[in-house]
């Protein structure tokens, strides 16, 4: 991919997007979730340090799954077999999309609170 004019790299990207969309439940369902708070935020335009920080936040989330689903992939077709230390490793990404998921459930959270009391 190096070296390849701009246009290329963004199809390169794209395709990653569409496999990641293909392929991982879970990658849907945060897409689902960031489309549900972008979709809030023109509903409802908070403030603009709201708004930042719950569109940076979902795509962390967003980064961080397709991290995942790459060191996934590359895993799994470096190394196909069932292995402890594999696991370990994929157990340890899974962990940072949770932190990831939980911290954005709290931000959300806090921004609703925010917004809605009295």
């Amino acid at each position: 991919m190096k070296n390849h004019p701009f246009l290329n790299r963004v199809g390169f990207a794209c395709s990653g997007l569409k496999t990641a969309w293909a392929t991982e439940n879970s990658f849907r369902a945060q897409v689902a979730a960031a489309l549900f708070v972008l979709l809030l935020l023109i509903v409802i335009q908070p403030t603009l340090i709201w708004s930042s920080l719950l569109l940076i936040i979902s795509g962390l989330v967003l980064a961080a799954e397709l991290f995942n689903t790459a060191l996934e992939k590359l895993i799994d077709h470096l190394h196909p077999d069932q292995h402890d230390a594999i696991k370990v490793i994929k157990d340890i990404m899974a962990g940072a999309i949770l932190v990831l998921s939980i911290t954005a459930l709290v931000i959300f959270g806090l921004f609703v609170w925010n917004m809605f009391r009295p």
